[in-house]
Order: C-alpha cells, then structure tokens, then sequence
C-alpha cells in the first residue's frame, strides 16, 4: 500500500514538472515561427507545389547553412507539432538503401498559407507576425515582474524597458515604424476582406467615414473600394501620414493630426484595433472627439468600433486563449482587451446612448456605438 501511494505521488510530481515544462518551453513556438518567417520556409514550400521535403526546401533557403541541415529538420519537427505546417511520411521507393529512412514531406496547411510573402498573397499574416515577435516587444516582456512591483500611474512596461513609448520609438525609429506600419497593414488586409464581404450592412447609408489613427489606409481603402459612394479620410499622426502611399487607392484623404486633439467631421468614424492600445481615460477621450465629429443617431451619425471582445465568439479553448494572451500582451503599452460591461462602461462615460455588438469570425467583433 505504502509503495502504491509512493509511486502515485512519484507520477504526480513528474506530471507536474511537465506541466511546468510546457509552460515554460511555450516560447519555443513564438522562435520556431519566427525562424521559419525569416528563412522564408512556407514560400520554399509553396515553390515545389505546396509540399516539399527537406533537401527540397533547403533548394530554395539559400541562406540556411549546409552544416545546419538537421537542425532545420528538428525546427520543422516543432512547427508540424504546432499546425504551422503539416507533415507525412513516405516510404522509401523500391531499390533504395536498406538504411533508408522514410522521407518526411512537409505541407503548407492554412496558416502557413498566410505566411506566403513572395506569390502576391494579399491576405500575408508574416508582417503582423514579424511585428508581434520583434525583439523590442519580447525584451519588454523580460521586464515584467519589475514593472509590477512599481506604483501606478507610471511608464508602460515598453517604456519602463526601453526609456520612451512605442508610439516615441516609431516616431524615432525609421525600421521600426516600418515594421509597426507594415504590421497594422497586413492585418487590415484580412479582417477588412472579411468586414466589407460578410458584414458591409455597416457602411452602407452613410456618404463619409474618418479612419482614426488609421495608418497608411488600408481599411479605408477597402472601404471606398467597395462603397464608392462613401468617401473616406485617414487621420494619423503626421510621420504616418507622411510615409502613406500616393494613389494607392481611390476616394482616400489623408489628414496629419492627433485624435487625443480632435477628429474631423464625417457621417461615421471608424475606430479598428485603436482602442485597445489606451485605458479606459484616454479611450473616453478619443470617443468624446469622435461624438463631436458626427452628426446625431437619427441622422445617421455612429462610430464603428473593430477590437477584441472578451466573452464574445466560440466559446472554444483557442479563442479563449487568444484574448487571454492578446491581453496580457498588450499591457506592454498599458493597454486592454475589454469585456461588454468593461467597454459599456468607457461608452456610457464618453457620452453615448447605445451600441450593438456584432461578432466576426475569428478574435474581433464589430461594435456599431450611436451618439
């Protein structure tokens, strides 16, 4: 009896230091993924059709190192356990070596697909990728017990790290509000495809539309493109403004300004994963301006929020997961994923009567808020 209950705890301590080991050893997922966006991997897949094996891969990652051809081996190992990429495994062909190992063919699956960069993928996920596993974020995330142990109000946990704020460094840092820039672009391709095909009843009936701290205009685009009717304005600050594209779409207006300042005039303001960068203080006053910038409900004034809804969408442990974790990452600029009571709350305060929350597949929802 005494030997039975001595292995049962013997069994517990070691289930235990796994889960610890799980947890601990997550990070390697983020590295792999990285690593196989920087080696271009998916694109060396999608060149031999969508599946290739490893000497065929290598073709095509002409900076891989000869000498680290099984190392890449153990990285694709972690990738296919993770669903970044699918694997099988083939027999030799008839007349090969008795010591032949089965050929292990890796596929592009749905993710990986977003991360093709080199065949016209509009829908590329690699820089939004790239952007959240940029070292300047990672090393912020090392800090974090530090910051803690720091009374509030006080610098968020990236300026606590790096002496200035996100928003400073991009300012500053050409390569870096390049990668910030090309992040916010990437992601606005997808969700805005999905926005105007399945959910466009938003845009329809209003002739103007401002896109707060919308960037280099991406959704706007979208936008216009698909409702010609409505025209379109991008406010940022102005070294965003100054690095948008010339022409690259039709009805879009860009204005240099701060929608901590004011917001211009339109029909609708459009507000897509702004909100959850900013406390409940700052976010009230970005929707104070935004209520004065259009006209009343029953003139069909409205702003139109895209973000994370904590609680809302499949009730799934992956969905559940991602708002977990895209909250506690986005405390590294003192941000919030919020709830429906925690974003009824910064609407009533800004002034607003009502809103209705319209889920999309996926992390987001559509917020239609009305003055």
């Amino acid at each position: 009896m005494a030997s039975t209950q001595s292995n049962e705890r013997g069994a517990c301590l070691l289930d235990a230091q796994l889960e610890l080991y799980v947890n601990t050893l997550a990070v390697i997922k983020s590295v792999a993924l990285k690593a196989a966006m920087d080696l271009g991997i998916a694109d060396a897949i999608h060149h031999h059709g969508g599946a290739a094996t490893l000497p065929q891969i290598v073709t095509r990652v002409t900076s891989l190192h000869p000498s680290k051809i099984p190392c890449l081996r153990r990285l694709m190992r972690v990738l296919t356990l993770t669903g970044v990429f699918a694997v099988e495994t083939t027999e030799p062909v008839d007349g090969a070596a008795a010591d032949e190992l089965p050929a292990a063919v890796y596929a592009l699956t749905p993710a990986s697909r977003l991360l093709l960069v080199g065949s016209g993928n509009h829908h590329q996920q690699a820089s939004l990728m790239s952007m959240l596993l940029h070292p300047s974020f990672i090393a912020s995330f090392l800090r974090i017990s530090d910051w803690l142990q720091r009374e509030l109000p006080g610098p968020c946990i990236f300026e606590h790290t790096h002496g200035r704020s996100m928003w400073e460094m991009a300012d500053d840092d050409l390569a870096f509000n390049k990668v910030v820039n090309n992040g916010m672009v990437s992601d606005s391709r997808l969700v805005m495809d999905v926005v105007v095909r399945e959910h466009g009843e938003v845009f329809r009936g209003i002739s103007s539309l401002v896109d707060v701290a919308g960037g280099h205009g991406t959704a706007a685009w979208a936008i216009a493109e698909a409702f010609p009717e409505v025209r379109c304005t991008v406010l940022d600050l102005p070294h965003v403004v100054a690095g948008a594209p010339v022409g690259a779409g039709p009805g879009v207006e860009y204005v240099a300004g701060d929608m901590f300042e004011s917001v211009p005039p339109a029909n609708a303001v459009f507000l897509k994963w702004i909100m959850h960068d900013w406390g409940d203080d700052e976010c009230v006053k970005i929707l104070k301006n935004c209520k004065k910038a259009i006209p009343s409900r029953d003139a069909g004034g409205k702003v139109i929020v895209v973000d994370m809804l904590v609680g809302v969408g499949p009730p799934d442990q992956k969905h559940l997961e991602t708002q977990t974790l895209f909250d506690a990452y986005i405390m590294l600029i003192n941000g919030v994923e919020r709830d429906e009571q925690e974003w009824k709350k910064v609407f009533v305060e800004a002034g607003f009567s009502d809103y209705k929350i319209m889920p999309v597949r996926g992390s987001r929802s559509i917020i239609k808020v009305y003055p």
